[in-house]
């Protein structure tokens, strides 16, 4: 006879962290991803499917995030690499359309202030950016422009007087539908460079269309955003973003967080497909009795196992300070093809229910498509590690 879905969660392993990772952490900070993996469960969870179906960003769970205060683990609060990337799975297991939210916000907006804005641009703008009271958006990629966007910037930033005047457009831009900021990075038509900008979305010339008809993330309402003629003063120019290699900085760090995002994609579906395995009756027994069934969960683990373990040593890296750009693109590379694999193994084992949002893997597996794509491809991250074990670029 199968368990109850009571007893599920009392079998051995119940979270996926198979070999313990999480001790890793101390006991603070342990107790702190206990508490988001609570909150999670009580706000994210019972509302991501509604929302995802709908198409549409719960925006009034954004104050409740506030009171979360999750927002620059590292930098502001001064935790570890690894409890922040522990943490990011953890979002991803409970609603990969709410971590993209954090990531884009966070990751991407906030990163590139903490970054490449001055002190005085810091002190102005971070707090709000860390209560939450203000949220924004990362426009680099183009209608024309995705891999090749480092040399192949359309938009535009010309100086004029004592501000700049941008031209241009952006695609897939998360938050700008709803977002008070957006960082647009415009080439500057003086010296060829590329340079970011603060732009308030409120601005004379700005706008943002949401894009429809998506199959993945569809509660990131990601935009086509179009630049006429935007002004913004010298002073929305971020001090230290003035060529793509500081672009890259940031960019770095978040390729980081998509990686962890597909260690907790992984980690949701083997709770959803474990699950389903247990309580899911076939010829008389559970599914989970089945010696296919049972191979298809390991491998899932397996995979969720081994993209854990290269994270966890990554974030260690981060902590001493001698990760490179290689290290986060292998990662994002490796972890974001295990992924599809496992999200292929699980919708598998869920048979005709695995197509449809009711039983949550039809999510899961669809989601996995945009974390397979976004934050360097999975080819683009393989040149680049190509290019630092031969010294030989593939691409340019």
């Amino acid at each position: 006879m199968a368990p109850s879905p009571a007893d599920v969660n009392n079998l051995p392993y119940p979270d996926g962290d198979f070999f313990a990772f999480e001790q890793l952490l101390g006991g603070a900070e342990r107790d702190r991803l206990q508490e988001i993996r609570e909150w999670l469960a009580k706000e994210v969870k019972p509302i991501a499917g509604e929302y995802w179906n709908r198409a549409e960003f719960p925006q009034e769970i954004i104050p409740k995030l506030a009171d979360l205060d999750i927002v620059s683990p590292v930098r502001r609060q001064g935790h570890s690499y690894l409890f922040a990337g522990l943490m990011h799975a953890e979002l991803t297991r409970a609603d990969t359309s709410f971590a993209t939210f954090m990531g884009v916000h966070d990751g991407l907006f906030t990163g590139s202030i903490e970054l490449l804005a001055s002190e005085e641009q810091k002190a102005e703008w971070l707090p709000d950016i860390y209560s939450l009271k203000k949220t924004g958006a990362f426009g680099l990629t183009e209608p024309l422009g995705g891999s090749d966007v480092a040399g192949g910037t359309r938009t535009t930033a010309e100086r004029d007087g004592d501000g700049w005047i941008l031209n241009g457009a952006k695609r897939w831009i998360g938050n700008a539908t709803f977002s008070t900021y957006v960082v647009i990075w415009a080439k500057d038509v003086a010296d060829d460079q590329v340079k970011g900008f603060l732009v308030d979305t409120a601005t004379p010339g700005y706008s943002a269309t949401k894009i429809e008809n998506k199959i993945s993330l569809r509660s990131v309402e990601n935009a086509d955003i179009t630049l006429n003629n935007v002004r913004v003063s010298e002073h929305f120019h971020l001090a230290g973003a003035n060529s793509f290699r500081d672009t890259n900085k940031v960019l770095k760090s978040t390729r980081v967080g998509v990686a962890w995002q597909a260690v907790g994609q992984q980690l949701a579906a083997f709770d959803v497909a474990r699950r389903y395995a247990v309580e899911r009756h076939q010829f008389g027994k559970p599914l989970a009795a089945f010696q296919l069934i049972q191979d298809q969960l390991v491998t899932i683990l397996g995979n969720a196992t081994s993209s854990m373990s290269m994270m966890v040593r990554l974030a260690q890296m981060e902590d001493e300070g001698i990760a490179k750009d290689e290290h986060s693109a292998l990662a994002k590379a490796f972890t974001a093809s295990r992924m599809r694999e496992s999200v292929a193994l699980g919708r598998s084992i869920l048979g005709g229910n695995g197509i449809v949002t009711d039983y949550e893997m039809a999510k899961i597996f669809a989601d996995a498509e945009a974390i397979y794509s976004y934050e360097g491809t999975h080819e683009i991250n393989t040149l680049v590690t190509g290019r630092a074990i031969t010294g030989v670029a593939a691409f340019h």
